[in-house]
C-alpha cells in the first residue's frame, strides 16, 4: 500500500504550469500576429534555458501550452501564443473579443484559461491557483456560455467534494438537495454574481432575482449541482462538467470521475493545492498534481496555473503571506 502511495506523488515544487516565458525579438512578436502562427521550428533557438547548475538544456512546447514573448528591445511589446493540440505550430492567443458571461479576463492567466475553456477541442482542463485567482469564477462563466449561449453543451454539472473545512458540524437537516445548498454554497455565490446585472452588464433586464433565475436553470435540468459520492457507475455524455475543490481528490477518485465523461463532454478541473482539507493529502499526493503532471502532452488536454489573485487587495496579500 505504501509503495501505491508513493508511485502516485508528483513533484509539487515542479509542477507543470502549463505556460513558459521566453525573450524574443519584436519582428518574432509582429510575424505571429501577421502571420497567424510561428513553427516550432522558428521558435527553437528561443526556448534554451540554464539549469541552476549551469548547463543549458531545451525546453519543449507540449501540446496546448502557452508561450509569453517578450521583446529584449521593449518591454511593452509582448505577445502571448498557444501550440493547439500536436501541430507543429503556435498560433496567436488575444482572448475573447467579448465579455464571456459578462466577464473578461483580468489578467495574463485568465487570458489563458478562458481560452482553453473557450475551445472545444480541448476536452480535459486543470486549473490551479491560490485564493481569489478567478479558477472557478472563469470555469463557470465558460460553462455557462457554452452551455446556456451557444448551446454547445446539454447541461452544466457542477460538482465538489463533500469535504469540510476544520471541525464537521454534524448532520445536516432536509433533503438531499437542501443539504447539497450548503456545501454547493461557493458554486452558488459565483453563480449569483455571473446572472446578476453587475457580472453581466449586456443581458436583458429581467424582473427574477439572480437566485430565481438559478432555480429555474435547475428546475429545466440544464443546470445541474451534484455531489461527487453518487457518480460512480454514470455515463456522462453532452454536457460541461467542473469538479470544484479537485485538490480534495484522491488519484483513484480523479480516475474514477474522468473515465464517467461520455461522448461530447467536456471537463474542468479547478483546486488550490495549498488549500487542502482532506487529511490524507498533501501538496504531492492529491489528484488535481496528479492530473496535471500525468495529463500533460497530450492534445485534448490544457492546464493553466493561475498566479495573481483578483478578489480583493486584502485576500491577494493573505495568500502571498499566511
Amino acid at each position: 500500500m505504501t509503495e501505491d502511495f508513493e508511485n502516485q506523488k508528483v513533484d509539487a515544487d515542479r509542477l507543470y504550469r502549463g505556460w513558459i516565458e521566453v525573450e524574443a525579438d519584436g519582428q518574432t512578436i509582429d510575424d505571429l500576429y501577421d502571420d497567424k502562427m510561428l513553427s516550432l521550428e522558428r521558435l527553437e533557438s528561443l526556448l534554451s534555458a540554464t539549469a541552476p547548475d549551469g548547463s543549458t538544456f531545451q525546453r519543449e512546447v507540449e501540446p496546448n501550452q502557452f508561450i509569453v514573448l517578450h521583446d529584449a528591445a521593449d518591454e511593452s511589446h509582448t505577445g502571448l501564443a498557444r501550440r493547439p493540440g500536436d501541430t507543429l505550430h503556435v498560433v496567436p492567443v488575444t482572448g475573447p473579443r467579448k465579455p464571456v458571461s459578462g466577464i473578461i479576463a483580468r489578467n495574463l492567466q485568465q487570458t489563458m484559461a478562458l481560452d482553453l475553456l473557450l475551445d472545444d477541442q480541448v476536452k480535459f482542463v486543470t486549473l490551479l491557483g491560490s485564493a481569489g485567482t478567478g479558477k472557478t469564477l472563469v470555469a463557470l462563466a465558460a460553462g455557462m456560455t457554452k452551455t446556456f449561449s451557444e448551446e454547445r453543451y446539454e447541461k452544466l454539472l457542477c460538482a465538489r467534494p463533500i469535504m469540510p473545512m476544520g471541525r464537521d458540524i454534524g448532520y445536516l437537516p432536509g433533503d438531499k438537495d437542501e443539504k447539497l445548498t450548503a456545501w454547493m454554497q461557493p458554486i452558488f455565490d459565483n453563480l449569483t454574481y455571473l446572472l446578476s446585472t453587475r457580472g453581466a452588464p449586456n443581458q436583458a433586464p429581467e424582473s427574477h432575482s439572480s437566485e430565481q433565475r438559478i432555480n429555474k436553470l435547475v428546475a429545466d435540468g440544464t443546470l445541474v449541482l451534484e455531489p461527487l459520492t453518487y457518480i460512480r457507475g454514470r455515463s456522462i455524455p453532452h454536457q460541461f462538467m467542473l469538479v470544484d475543490e479537485a485538490q480534495n481528490l484522491t488519484p483513484h477518485e480523479v480516475k474514477t470521475i474522468a473515465s464517467r465523461v461520455g461522448e461530447g463532454t467536456k471537463l474542468v478541473l479547478t483546486g488550490d493545492i495549498g488549500q487542502i482539507d482532506n487529511p490524507y493529502l498533501d501538496q504531492s499526493s492529491n489528484g488535481l498534481s496528479y492530473a496535471v503532471e500525468k495529463m500533460k502532452g497530450l492534445p485534448i488536454v490544457g492546464h493553466v496555473t493561475l498566479q495573481r489573485s483578483e478578489r480583493s487587495e486584502l485576500a491577494s496579500l493573505a495568500a502571498e503571506r499566511l
